[in-house]
């Protein structure tokens, strides 16, 4: 990708960022909304006694109450994702932070990458799982981390570690890791949120089913729990799957090897499905879906087509499958425990 492509590329990143910043409370307002009307289906809100419309102008009334209160929600949720982001990701990946005493090659690695490019070396984190996964986490310079599975690093040779560690780094470069914390975090909240309205359609053993319009708010209130899945997704969905083919050639670009790159990807694919979150899965270096409706809702490109990419603009050469064993190196690769 040139220069201007690539600068636009980080200015939609701002802008995805703002967007989602700026968006945040006003769903908040939207999914209490929801709650409000169900609670007063259920009988554990007062009701207005009178037709559908009244009821619902009355949950509009109390929206001068629900306004402040989402603030204040998108404020201490603000404060936790800013401070606390990396321990909340760590959390749900168990991934913990290691000394380049731990993991001195792949630590040189990442610095030596870093350094090239002017940049504070990330924080190096490992998930120990025999998984073959990575991902980039951070919002903020000297906050970053760069996440490898211990499958990884044994699978891979040292090009091909150096090659993902770089694509890594491309995310962190671009931006478009700071546009992943925010939607995955932001996105895992309004999901749990509207789980609960969900969930809140079938709590109906402590009120005091006495209002007529009971179903029609329950109804409503139903439409606002998909209405809060759906946005869900189209976070997720904002995390466009262009950030993995620049991701892919700012690999090439910062280690002149595409070959590694490939390889990578080759003895990746198929061997990749970390536990986690859906939410969190966006940020890793693939997560392949299966199924056509899945599918029409992946955050990564498929593996092949990434391959495509690199050999068609990189000048790459595809070493074929992966069965578990070695892939045919180039002559220059180095074992990464070498």
């Amino acid at each position: 990708m040139g220069a201007v492509g690539l600068q636009t590329h980080i200015w939609a990143n701002n802008t995805r960022t703002i967007l989602l910043l700026a968006g945040f409370p006003v769903m908040l307002v939207g999914v209490i909304f929801g709650i409000q009307l169900i609670g007063m289906g259920v009988g554990l809100l007062p009701n207005s006694g009178g037709t559908l419309e009244q009821d619902i102008g009355l949950a509009v009334s109390m929206l001068a109450g629900t306004i402040p209160l989402a603030l204040l929600v998108a404020a201490i949720w603000f404060a936790i994702a800013f401070f606390g982001n990396q321990a909340i990701v760590d959390g749900l990946t168990g991934a913990r932070k290691v000394e380049r005493s731990v993991e001195p090659q792949i630590y040189n690695l990442l610095e030596n990458l870093a350094i090239s490019r002017g940049l504070r070396t990330p924080t190096l984190r490992i998930i120990e799982k025999p998984e073959l996964n990575a991902y980039a986490s951070g919002l903020r310079e000297g906050q970053y981390s760069v996440t490898v599975t211990r499958g990884l690093i044994e699978a891979l040779d040292r090009d091909e570690m150096e090659a993902v560690l770089a694509h890594e780094l491309t995310h962190v470069i671009n931006k478009d890791v700071r546009t992943m914390v925010i939607a995955s975090i932001f996105a895992g909240i309004i999901t749990v949120l509207a789980e609960l309205v969900f969930r809140s359609l079938f709590y109906v053993r402590s009120g005091r089913r006495d209002n007529k319009n009971g179903g029609p708010l329950l109804l409503i209130g139903f439409v606002i729990a998909l209405i809060g899945f759906a946005l869900a997704i189209v976070i997720r969905l904002m995390l466009s799957r262009t950030r993995e083919f620049v991701a892919d050639a700012g690999a090439v670009e910062l280690t002149k090897n595409p070959d590694a790159m490939i390889s990578a990807l080759r003895k990746v694919s198929g061997h990749s499905q970390l536990k986690a979150p859906d939410e969190l899965q966006g940020m890793f270096l693939d997560n392949q879906k299966e199924g056509f409706i899945d599918s029409l809702f992946a955050t990564h490109p498929p593996i092949d087509k990434r391959i495509e990419a690199l050999i068609r603009f990189g000048g790459g050469v595809d070493p074929g499958p992966w069965d578990g064993q070695a892939l045919p190196a180039p002559a220059t690769a180095v074992p990464l425990s070498g």
